[in-house]
C-alpha cells in the first residue's frame, strides 16, 4: 500500500502585527510550505527577509504569492487591468522574492496567486496565461498552485508548467464545489478538529462534505490553512497531528527538474 503523501500550506508575510507577535511562526512550524506575500497586496523587502529568513530556520517551502498591485483592497478586489501590465505585475513580485531568497540560499518552489487574482486565474484564460507567462519568465520549474478542479490548472498546464492542485482544510465548501462566502454562517471550520477531520478526508478519501451535507470529490496535493482564519496555529498544528496520526506525511512541494 502506498504512502499518501501531503503538503501543508499558509499565507505568510501579508500582516505586520502577525509577525511581531509571534502567530505567524507559530503557524509555520506547523507548515510545509508558505506563500509569501510578495509587495502587491502585501508584503516588502523586510517583511519577506524575515519570513524567508524563517522558512529556512523551519525547514519550510517557499513560495510566492503575488496579488493584484491594491494595498488598500488587500488585493481582495479583482482590477482591470491589460494583460501584459498584470503579467508585468506579477513577474516583478515573483522577482522580488527571488532576490530575498536567494540572499538565504533557498529557491523559490511555487507561485499561487492570492484573493482575487486567484479567483481570476480560475475564470479567465486571459488572467491565467499572463500569470503563466510571469511564472516562465522567472523560473521555467516554478509549481502553479491553484483550485482543485479549477480551470487554471489546465491552462497553467497548457503552458508547460507543473501544478499542484490545492484544497482548503479550514473552510466550508457549497454543493457546487465553491468556497462558501466567509459572510454566511458555517463559512469557516470550527472547531479545530473540524478543519483537521476535513483535511483528514481530503488526504486520505479524496472528499468533503459540503455545507448541505452532500459528498464531493476532492482531489488534491496541498491542504491550506488561512493565516487570518481565527486560531489559525491551533487550526495547522491539530491539522498535521491529525493527518500523521492517519498516516499521511507531511512534506513541501517538491519541483521536477526541467527535462
Amino acid at each position: 500500500m502506498s504512502v499518501i503523501t501531503i503538503d501543508i500550506n499558509s499565507d505568510i508575510g501579508e500582516l505586520p502585527e502577525a509577525i511581531a507577535n509571534g502567530t505567524e511562526e507559530k503557524i509555520m512550524r506547523q507548515l510545509t510550505s508558505a506563500n509569501i506575500a510578495c509587495g502587491g497586496h502585501a508584503g516588502d523587502e523586510q517583511t519577506m527577509e524575515i519570513t524567508v529568513g524563517l522558512a529556512k530556520k523551519l525547514g519550510v517551502g517557499v513560495g510566492a504569492h503575488p496579488g493584484y498591485p491594491d494595498r488598500e483592497n488587500f488585493g481582495r478586489t479583482e482590477m482591470a487591468m491589460t494583460p501584459e501590465a498584470l503579467e508585468a505585475s506579477v513577474r516583478e513580485q515573483i522577482a522580488a522574492l527571488q532576490k530575498v531568497a536567494k540572499r538565504h540560499g533557498v529557491p523559490v518552489v511555487h507561485v499561487k496567486p492570492h484573493g482575487a487574482l486567484y479567483h481570476a486565474a480560475n475564470n479567465s484564460k486571459q488572467s491565467a496565461d499572463a500569470i503563466g507567462r510571469a511564472a516562465l519568465a522567472c523560473d521555467r520549474n516554478l509549481i502553479m498552485v491553484g483550485q482543485s478542479g479549477s480551470n487554471a490548472l489546465g491552462w497553467y498546464a497548457a503552458m508547460g508548467l507543473q501544478t499542484v492542485a490545492e484544497a482548503f482544510a479550514d473552510r466550508a465548501y457549497e454543493a457546487n464545489g465553491t468556497l462558501r462566502n466567509r459572510k454566511l454562517p458555517g463559512a469557516l471550520m470550527q472547531p479545530p478538529e473540524r478543519a483537521a477531520e476535513q483535511g483528514v478526508g481530503i488526504a486520505t478519501r479524496s472528499e468533503i462534505i459540503a455545507i448541505d451535507g452532500q459528498r464531493l470529490a476532492v482531489s488534491a496535493q496541498t491542504l491550506c490553512i488561512h493565516s487570518d482564519t481565527p486560531g489559525a496555529p491551533e487550526i495547522a498544528r491539530t491539522l498535521r497531528e491529525r493527518l500523521l496520526a492517519a498516516g499521511v506525511q507531511v512534506a513541501p512541494l517538491r519541483a521536477k527538474a526541467a527535462k
